[in-house]
């Protein structure tokens, strides 16, 4: 149970009071205390996202929440995309980890600004936490700010974190039927990424089948094929977040 963030507490919730006798009673109330802690937390994240949000709109940053599982690549391709766009954006990163500062270390090798946010037991960044490890820095120097998600694919989905958009990074190694199984985030996403393209063959991915499965639970995603390892799709990448920084902040 993540006692965090509020999942399987419908199930496993706490008690508020001791029992020494033996017989089944009702807990109804237990699963509506549960629920309204829960939408309490959510609305409260939802107010400072929102909060948040106004701040990148008067800065002109664009914010960019990047969500996957774990090991799909989403260090690498932040990496690679600052590594390559140094010359033109300023950027940053936030990047969440129950542990160990290696990613926040990594992509602060690159140039640009970087922090690490230690989540504990959390399995997911919330508002609160974003505004904290960006409080320091001006935000009007900004073009960017990449949001990296602890690795997983439920939680985050729910947490609004005052992006401009939020992306669904998946790779081939995952499987052609990743977004049907995670149909919330799929449906919250407005760019999916394959990464690790260059290997689809030899993991035996049907590229095109994953690609079908994710327009199949939405639509309009806007979908990118790319390596983060070896560069390839890269600039269709790069195009997509050129593109939406110019549309925010009117600029080409």
């Amino acid at each position: 149970m993540c006692r965090d963030c509020g999942c399987g507490l419908l199930e496993a919730a706490d008690h508020d009071h001791q029992h020494d006798h033996d017989h089944q009673h009702d807990h109804d109330h237990q699963a509506t205390r549960t629920i309204e802690v829960r939408r309490r937390i959510l609305a409260h994240n939802d107010d400072l996202a929102s909060s948040l949000r106004r701040r990148f709109s008067d800065n002109q940053v664009l914010a960019v929440n990047i969500v996957s599982s774990p090991g799909s690549g989403k260090t690498e391709l932040l990496a690679r995309t600052m590594t390559e766009q140094a010359n033109e954006w300023s950027m940053a990163a936030v990047t969440g980890d129950l542990a160990t500062e290696n990613d926040a270390t990594r992509l602060a090798s690159t140039g640009s600004l970087a922090k690490q946010i230690l989540t504990g037991t959390m399995c997911h960044l919330e508002t609160n936490m974003v505004a904290d490890a960006i409080a320091e820095w001006d935000l009007a120097a900004l073009d960017f700010l990449f949001i990296e998600n602890v690795g997983n694919m439920v939680c985050p989905s729910d947490f609004d974190l005052g992006e401009d958009f939020r992306v669904m990074l998946v790779s081939t190694t995952e499987g052609e039927d990743k977004p049907l199984k995670y149909p919330t985030l799929t449906i919250s996403s407005n760019v999916a990424v394959i990464n690790k393209i260059d290997i689809a063959d030899a993991v035996e991915c049907d590229v095109d089948l994953l690609e079908h499965n994710l327009r199949e639970v939405r639509p309009d995603i806007e979908i990118v094929r790319v390596s983060a390892r070896t560069g390839e799709g890269i600039e269709q990448w790069l195009a997509i977040l050129r593109s939406r920084f110019e549309a925010k902040t009117g600029t080409n």
